[in-house]
């Protein structure tokens, strides 16, 4: 139960069933038609052990109408005892034709008396985990809505008349009476289900608002940009002009700065819009106020580039940027340390290691985030707890090339100011994306030998075979953790395609990288990739973000069916970085799932992200789209963000008005439903 979640009475009452049963009607065999799932009533004529290439358990059931044969391809010698010739059984199952007459595999079956009733309601199905049966489930959950507190805490006013009481629309759910239409049920446009996916809504609004309500009694170091200062001189050195997106969002920004409460914001912005640079504008108005900065990325590769970006801008200004990952050698480690405690580092570059225990900052004052999504809420919180001082928070900017669909924005962002780039810098050529199946292969081979004997350079991505791109260690450094598990991978697809294309462009560099090379090997593939000394880079999909090689001008990405529509997109952002004409390569592998076939589509129709995005969230749902938000939290149980548009408005307007004028029911409502994963709202 534990594994479900299912731990208080409210859990309990709010499992809802996956689908229903109808166990309430007998069909006769003689109007029963194949293909058809029907409850049967019969007296069991003969049962028997047959051994057609394994054994089986053949039993035959008579219902006066007609006979049907019950086969069981796994039983137990105790059930052909119980369903002896002369045994009453009430089964039910699909009806199929078979070889010798009409037949159901494996039924459930139930022993009868001539008067036993039938069911009262359609029978529930529960989700479940591995040996919980149904019928375990089924008391468990009819016992917490016995017990559940459930009484209604949205006064009556706020609600539309036609919805049910949150107790009897449970009741409803779990229990639904046989002449319902299942199509309501199933689509979950019931009013029972309405006032469910309201009330789900409401928590989330509520716990997104209060979140937002406590912020703003914290503290922050008031941050404001010094005439001739460090950000104007940064900007007047910079080698290109900034687009007017990214000035709008750079004075969003410097208002919140200015501000005595923490700020809180999303920076999103497409594949390239500029974040770094506006990320470092922030930084340069915190470093010109006395207060030291901090740069988190979920990877070496990404934070390095970032590093050497900042590093390259700043240095010549007088600034002292550190670095920390975890591949830092303990002497280097040491002296990077002493730099941050010492103040000596205005600017701290890293991974995750930036926020380990041993990291201690003189004066943090603005912490900044990139691809906040890959990060865990812990590791979001551990990064703002930094500040020593007990009064003041730092200002956090987090940083994502995924935008975020306006509902979504409405819902889990509630409590998030956020700022968009919605305009790529000028001289970016529009990437052409092209679908082939993986038999043409060879052709592709011949177009990337064109291109690298014209002097362009090419990315080949490969998936791991284990799907797993580095397995846990890289969803490890991905969310932030520490790992020590190092767990076996097949690296065959990604090696051996490098052994493939080394012998087809003889000549030419072919490059080698994945999640596995030490990390001065990895550094050094990407430094000669860079650099132009290897035409050709094979990688796994480490180089997904913030690699920048303006002259690579063709993307292949190798089963692109087995990638996500976002992934498939942040790996098509690494060409098209120059003024060359960039074309990607998405080579499948027949069959394609429907779901693959929808994100291949979008990915040849569209270069827009937040076209991208918005099919993402209609394929995937709102949970596997914001990713590590919640630390694996389900994000919406029963709402739907594509379908309740109107529910999640009009819960945000009751979550202002129970705020103000119901504060103790709307505290109990957010419990409820949240219990302590209100928490993961307000990181």
């Amino acid at each position: 139960m534990d594994k479900l979640g299912l731990v208080r009475d409210i859990d309990l009452a709010l499992h809802l069933p996956l689908r229903y049963e109808d166990e309430t009607r007998l069909t006769l065999l003689r109007d029963a038609r194949d293909g058809q799932t029907v409850q049967l009533e019969g007296v069991v004529s003969d049962n028997r052990i047959e051994a057609r290439g394994r054994r089986q358990l053949i039993v035959r059931l008579d219902d006066g109408t007609g006979e049907v044969l019950l086969r069981f391809l796994n039983f137990y010698g105790s059930q052909q005892k119980s369903w002896a010739a002369g045994v009453r059984l009430r089964v039910r199952g699909e009806l199929r034709h078979g070889f010798w007459g009409r037949e159901m595999v494996h039924p459930t079956v139930r022993i009868v008396g001539d008067n036993t009733p039938l069911a009262a309601s359609l029978t529930p199905v529960y989700p479940t985990s591995a040996g919980l049966p149904q019928a375990y489930l089924r008391k468990a959950v009819a016992s917490g809505l016995s017990r559940a507190p459930l009484e209604e805490l949205i006064p009556p006013e706020l609600l539309p008349g036609r919805w049910p009481r949150l107790r009897d629309a449970l009741h409803f759910l779990h229990h639904p009476s046989p002449e319902v239409a299942v199509e309501a049920l199933e689509d979950h446009s019931h009013p029972a289900w309405q006032r469910l996916k309201f009330e789900e809504l409401l928590a989330q609004q509520v716990s997104q608002m209060q979140a937002r309500a406590e912020r703003a009694h914290l503290k922050a170091p008031v941050l404001k940009a010094v005439p001739q200062g460090l950000q104007e001189r940064l900007l007047a050195v910079l080698p290109f002009q900034l687009t007017s997106a990214q000035h709008k969002v750079c004075e969003e920004i410097a208002l919140d700065l200015q501000r005595p409460q923490p700020m809180h914001r999303l920076l999103q912005g497409d594949v390239g819009s500029g974040k770094t640079v506006v990320a470092a504008l922030a930084a340069a108005v915190a470093m010109d106020a006395g207060w030291q900065c901090a740069l988190m990325a979920p990877t070496e590769i990404l934070a390095e580039q970032h590093f050497r970006k900042l590093v390259g801008w700043l240095e010549p200004l007088g600034i002292k940027v550190a670095w920390l990952t975890g591949s830092l050698k303990a002497k280097a480690k040491r002296a990077q340390l002493e730099a941050v405690a010492s103040g000596e580092a205005q600017l701290v570059v890293g991974t995750h290691a930036v926020i380990q225990d041993q990291v201690e900052f003189a004066k943090l004052g603005l912490a900044l985030i990139d691809e906040q999504h890959r990060f865990g809420v812990a590791q979001r919180l551990q990064l703002r707890r930094k500040l020593e001082s007990s009064e003041l928070e730092p200002h956090l900017l987090m940083m994502s090339a995924t935008p975020i669909p306006r509902t979504l924005a409405m819902t889990y962002l509630a409590d998030l100011e956020v700022s968009t780039i919605d305009e790529l810098p000028p001289g970016r050529t529009p990437i052409v994306t092209k679908v082939f199946a993986d038999t043409r292969r060879p052709d592709v081979v011949e177009r990337i030998r064109d291109e690298v004997a014209k002097g362009s350079q090419v990315y080949w991505v490969c998936p791991l075979i284990d799907e797993t791109e580095d397995s846990d260690q890289a969803a490890d450094e991905l969310a932030g953790r520490a790992s020590n598990r190092r767990p076996p991978l097949d690296l065959s697809n990604v090696t051996q395609t490098h052994q493939e294309l080394s012998e087809a462009l003889a000549g030419f560099g072919v490059g080698l990288l994945h999640g596995r090379l030490p990390a001065a090997e990895k550094a050094d593939v990407m430094a000669r990739f860079s650099l132009g000394e290897l035409s050709v880079l094979v990688a796994t999909t480490v180089i997904e973000v913030g690699v920048d090689v303006p002259n690579a001008s063709l993307m292949v990405i190798e089963h692109a069916e087995r990638f996500g529509l976002s992934q498939l997109h942040q790996l098509r952002g690494r060409v098209g970085r120059g003024a060359v004409a960039s074309v990607c390569v998405l080579l499948y592998a027949s069959p394609l799932s429907d779901s693959g076939k929808q994100r291949l589509k979008a990915m040849a129709e569209t270069t827009d992200g937040f076209e991208i995005a918005r099919r993402d969230l209609e394929i995937r749902g709102p949970g596997e789209f914001m990713g590590s938000r919640q630390s694996g939290a389900a994000l919406l149980r029963f709402a739907d963000l594509n379908e309740d548009q109107g529910l999640v408005a009009r819960a945000r307007q009751v979550a202002e008005i129970m705020l103000r004028d119901h504060p103790d029911a709307a505290q109990r409502h957010v419990a409820r439903w949240l219990g302590q994963k209100s928490e993961f709202l307000k990181a």
